[in-house]
């Protein structure tokens, strides 16, 4: 499912829900911290964006030092020689390379949660569709889509959905080995949901109790600590409140709601049986054939829920230099809105039918920020993903965010059949950490020297979030549009580059890292180089250069 809905991206303290949420909530969030505390358990505050002396890393220990919010906030642009951060050398690549010339216009499809196209941060960088006329309900262009002026709705006015495994195991039992799979997995993530319910419930009474004595729907950790009262249970839910405030920071609220939205969306939409969110969309998900759904409203039914998708489109489109929010790493870009990815499970035929709407509208890049374990009608992906490729379309996807190797343990869609890669024009990103050492790669990343190709920022990025606010989230939901962004770059400034010969700059080009690093939540040690296909992190930088050079050849 989207990356938004999927596994919320997991924090230094992991939080087992986000593991079942798995790749399906990649809207990253710092629940972990409110889990844990829910829990009366001591967990430590986020370590603090530090620098380091990249000669340090194998030999010495690691020298630290604070970083100003500002570069918090871009840390994905700054460079590892210069700024000892990790990121893709973007701005490098602004001042030293790019000054002075001229990019062409690169349509970047975003297949995600929805995108708020108000933003004032992204308005200006939306992609239209000329040949269409706004509000007349009819198809102007013929391209089978009515009213389509800014991209695509695959899930009309439906949000909220089942998780593939659940579906499957509404189907009945068939016999077959991804059953039996399929209904012992949801039998754990019930069972694991339903153990968080109780902490779900005192942590909602505990902010109720908050609001009703307040008499405001948001308060402050001040007000908080101003409460003296009497009254036993509002005195508990006044520790409660406080306990969580100390970690999860001045937005606490939204932390609680989110994880509390989260438990109970698994409990009434992803993992219950009983639940059908497909039937708003009026069309039969089996049928690659039966085409006509959906509509034109990008931002979805309710723009709150196109969080995940709008803060996609900000890490690649974000408007540089204007004082507002975070920086874009492109900047000759249009974004195209397509919204397949649900509270849930994205279903096959819609990420089929959204790869072939983007490729068919003029998109050369497209990101991927979603990504699923169970994948029934697979083929009808890698049909459409082979397609993009004929078209010269690159497809810059999330590896995923259950910190496992997916060599082993799929992750799907994927550009492998039968161990076989059967395109050329597919790139799986892993996410790093915003500090370099041991732990460069974010815990929760998946990781796997043959199906996730390098690495690129994806813990703690600032971008766009609906009703134009900005957010830090994380997970490979976001460092997919950073390399996407980078992608973008290269395809702005070197056209004539087909989209296998960008995978290959943006690999070839990386930074490699040497170091023995660990991964996954068990923290496991491997040296980087086997953590990848490339063995590298994404530069913006050191890919112009190669595209430069390529572009002569």
């Amino acid at each position: 499912m989207l990356m938004l809905f999927k596994l919320k991206s997991k924090q230094n303290t992991f939080n087992p829900i986000l593991n079942y949420l798995k790749m399906k909530f990649n809207k990253p969030f710092f629940i972990s911290a409110v889990f844990a505390i829910a829990l009366s358990s001591c967990s430590p505050k986020l370590a603090p964006m530090v620098g380091t002396n990249p000669s340090n890393i194998d030999k010495n220990p690691l020298k630290t030092s604070p970083i100003k919010e500002d570069d918090l906030k871009r840390w994905s642009h700054l460079d590892l020689v210069k700024d000892t951060i990790p990121g893709m050398s973007v701005d490098k690549a602004y001042a030293e390379l790019l000054k002075g010339k001229k990019g062409i216009k690169v349509i970047v499809g975003i297949i995600d949660s929805g995108v708020d196209i108000d933003h004032e941060d992204l308005k200006e960088k939306i992609w239209t569709n000329k040949k269409e006329i706004a509000g007349n309900n009819k198809d102007d262009d013929n391209n089978g889509f009515i009213d389509d002026v800014h991209g695509w709705n695959f899930l009309g006015d439906s949000n909220d959905e089942n998780l593939e495994l659940t579906r499957i195991v509404k189907k009945g039992d068939d016999g077959s080995a991804i059953y039996k799979s399929a209904k012992a997995e949801l039998e754990a993530k019930l069972a694991e949901m339903n153990q968080q319910k109780p902490t779900v419930d005192m942590l909602s009474k505990a902010d109720k109790d908050i609001r009703t004595h307040l008499k405001k729907e948001i308060y402050t950790v001040d007000e908080l600590k101003k409460i003296t009262t009497t009254d036993a249970e509002l005195n508990k839910s006044k520790m409660i409140m406080m306990s969580v405030a100390s970690q999860a920071g001045p937005n606490f609220q939204a932390e609680i709601k989110e994880y509390i939205d989260q438990v109970y969306g698994m409990l009434n939409y992803n993992l219950n049986v009983n639940f059908d969110g497909r039937k708003p969309v009026g069309d039969n998900p089996n049928d690659i054939n039966d085409k006509k759904y959906g509509n034109g409203n990008v931002k979805g039914p309710n723009v709150e829920d196109a969080l995940h998708g709008t803060h996609v489109a900000g890490i690649v489109a974000q408007v540089r230099g204007n004082q507002k929010g975070g920086d874009g790493v492109a900047n000759n870009v249009e974004i195209m809105a397509v919204r397949a990815v649900p509270n849930g499970d994205e279903y096959d035929k819609d990420i089929a039918l959204a790869i072939r709407y983007a490729v068919d509208n003029g998109a050369k890049v497209i990101n991927g920020s979603f990504g699923k374990d169970y994948s029934p009608q697979k083929e009808w992906v890698w049909d459409a993903i082979k397609y993009a490729a004929s078209k010269d379309v690159l497809i810059v996807h999330a590896s995923g965010n259950d910190g496992k190797n997916i060599d082993s343990e799929p992750n799907f869609p994927s550009d492998e059949k039968n161990n076989v890669e059967f395109a050329n024009n597919f790139l799986s990103i892993g996410a790093l950490n915003k500090e370099y050492g041991s732990n460069i790669i974010a815990a929760f990343s998946n990781y796997g020297n043959v199906n996730v190709d390098i690495f690129s920022p994806g813990n703690e990025i600032y971008a766009t979030v609906p009703n134009s606010k900005y957010r830090y989230l994380q997970g490979t939901s976001m460092a997919s549009p950073n390399a996407a962004g980078v992608a973008a770059l290269v395809r702005s400034y070197y056209p004539s580059l087909t989209a296998a010969q960008v995978k290959k700059i943006i690999m070839d080009s990386g930074t490699p890292i040497s170091a023995t690093v660990a991964v996954g939540e068990q923290k496991t040690n491997m040296p980087f180089a086997n953590t990848c296909v490339s063995g590298k992190i994404v530069n913006a930088y050191n890919a112009l250069l190669m595209a430069e050079q390529m572009s002569k050849k």
